[in-house]
């Protein structure tokens, strides 16, 4: 008799409480119960998506990407491989994350602003143009 296999991770984060995280149909990458990802939008094998986030249409999260709690990343925006979108973080419309950025928690990022390789975006920092133009949120 063949057995069956999940079609689920389970990750204990807190003790005693799996969390579950399903391949997404269009690149297999693994989005937690609670999150929205739009069927359109592209997650890699190897990127997750915590409960709370949502994903638009078009977006794409690369290889060993992270989207945090509660974060949001907008249609046809770009989070970067190995890149992180922080707890309640907002990426645009169109924004590009370069790889290994990491966008704080709480931090802003307007439509179509490309942040580069290897930058650091603090928390509650608001990226309203290309030239990293920071100011608080």
């Amino acid at each position: 008799m063949a057995r069956r296999r999940k079609k689920y991770v389970e990750i204990e984060e807190v003790p005693g409480k799996p969390l579950r995280y399903w391949p997404h149909a269009l690149g297999g990458g693994l989005v937690a119960e609670g999150a929205v990802v739009d069927p359109q939008a592209y997650v890699h094998e190897s990127a997750y998506v915590d409960p709370g986030a949502h994903v638009a249409p078009g977006a794409r999260v690369s290889s060993g990407a992270w989207v945090a709690e509660d974060a949001f990343v907008g249609e046809d925006a770009v989070v970067g491989t190995n890149a992180s979108v922080g707890r309640s973080a907002r990426l645009g419309r169109g924004a590009r994350l370069g790889m290994r950025v990491a966008l704080g928690d709480g931090a802003l990022v307007a439509d179509f602003v490309t942040i580069d390789t290897d930058e650091r975006v603090p928390s509650g920092t608001a990226v309203l143009r290309d030239e990293m133009d920071r100011s608080a949120a």
